[in-house]
């Protein structure tokens, strides 16, 4: 009779689960690590990796959402078959607002590479000579998760090397695109004709960063959808003049004193040193580059609402610009089907920069991490493991994914814990 009790409480529990889901995961917050009257911060967990080679990375835009945008296009365009694209960037012309955040996140992130040279010579940081497994700190961790060459032999274990700056962070390199509308795609033979700069510093030329050693061209006039091709109607003659005007201009003067301004600022960051000794000029360059890397990070989230970012839905290949290339260079799963071609989606911000994600060492003084315990350690981006152990406090977003409120047991307590 007690058991019957309890299972139909159980089942009646789960039936009001089923029909309240909001309560259900409003029950499964997060612990509060701020006293009373603290708002409890977003749980964000390490996202998990697809458990299958063969399997494709999931859209960040249901299917259904983008089949309904596609019937919409299709039905303007029959509708409509001669109009002129009023919305930007899709028109060619640059989006107002973000011209500002563009010079930031290509400052940030200017910022951000020289902060980690600095720092890799202080803080030591490993990287496994199989995989691509990082980690920071003085010895590497026992963890055993290596799935490189050999690693049966190894039983999982790593073999650790001094690492270097793109062991930290990772920026994908894409093809720049001189004309980001009237010709987005590149070609499989112009693969070698074409430079490949960083994802990020393409997306911020794509924004409105100038810069002389990689051109973009910046229309006056939004282009014209015939039918689904792109027209450009500018004169030749006049994208020279109003270009030259268009820089002369208050838009122009503004966006070069945001520059001057952030440079100085970020210069400054640098330059100075503290008086107190280099455990202080440790701290206050490891706070800076973490808030650089917040910046960026930020500020490449509020483009990719505007500008797109395509990325192959089995490999790691990225592509900012409205399609993917051409290129028949896919070695991943099913490639054979798509005669080498990308299999090009909706990209995320991890597809952008690459976090690398590290194991979080919350006592320095202890032995290394023990494979037992794992369960009981959380992970963090190598940028903000690495500014933290510089001296940088922790940010809020990451809190939960570092897994703060978790005491690990000792080697010999395991058994105890349930």
């Amino acid at each position: 009779m007690h058991r019957r009790t309890i299972s139909e409480f159980s089942h009646s529990k789960r039936v009001r689960c089923e029909l309240n889901p909001i309560l259900f995961f409003a029950s499964r917050r997060s612990f509060t690590i701020g006293g009373e009257g603290v708002d409890d911060p977003p749980y964000a967990d390490v996202p998990r990796p697809c458990s299958r080679k063969s399997e494709r990375k999931p859209y960040p835009t249901p299917m259904k959402t983008l089949i309904r945008r596609a019937k919409e296009e299709r039905k303007a365009r029959k509708a409509q078959p001669c109009r002129v694209l009023e919305d930007p960037p899709d028109n060619g012309l640059l989006v107002p607002e973000l011209i500002g955040v563009a010079h930031q996140v290509y400052q940030a992130q200017q910022s951000l590479l020289h902060g980690i040279r600095k720092l890799i010579d202080v803080i030591p940081v490993q990287r496994c000579r199989f995989c691509f497994e990082v980690h920071i700190g003085r010895v590497g961790h026992d963890i055993r998760t290596c799935t490189g060459p050999k690693s049966g032999l190894r039983s999982a274990k790593h073999v650790w090397r001094k690492g270097r700056v793109e062991d930290v962070v990772y920026f994908p390199k894409c093809f720049h695109l001189c004309d980001r509308v009237g010709k987005p795609r590149v070609g499989h033979d112009e693969r070698f004709n074409v430079q490949r700069i960083p994802a990020i510093l393409e997306l911020c030329i794509q924004a409105g960063v100038d810069l002389v050693k990689y051109p973009a061209k910046r229309r006056t006039r939004p282009v014209y959808c015939i039918e689904g091709r792109i027209v450009d109607f500018e004169p030749d003659r006049e994208k020279d003049e109003m270009r030259r005007n268009l820089e002369e201009s208050d838009l122009g003067t503004k966006t070069e004193e945001m520059k001057r301004d952030s440079n100085s600022q970020d210069l400054s960051h640098f330059l100075k040193h503290s008086n107190n000794g280099e455990e202080m000029s440790l701290k206050e360059l490891s706070t800076t580059t973490l808030e650089s890397w917040i910046q960026m990070i930020s500020g490449a989230k509020r483009i990719l609402d505007k500008y797109s970012v395509q990325t192959c839905g089995y490999c790691p290949e990225v592509q900012v610009g409205p399609k993917g290339h051409k290129l028949r260079m896919c070695k991943a799963s099913k490639h054979q089907s798509r005669n080498g071609l990308h299999a090009w989606q909706e990209a995320t911000m991890d597809d952008l920069v690459g976090p690398n994600y590290v194991w979080h060492v919350q006592d320095q003084d202890r032995s290394t991490l023990d494979n037992s315990l794992k369960r009981y350690y959380g992970k963090a981006p190598a940028v903000v493991e690495l500014c933290v152990q510089g001296g940088a406090p922790i940010p809020v977003q990451y809190r939960s994914m570092m897994r703060l409120d978790v005491v690990p047991p000792g080697r010999d307590e395991v058994d105890l814990v349930a």
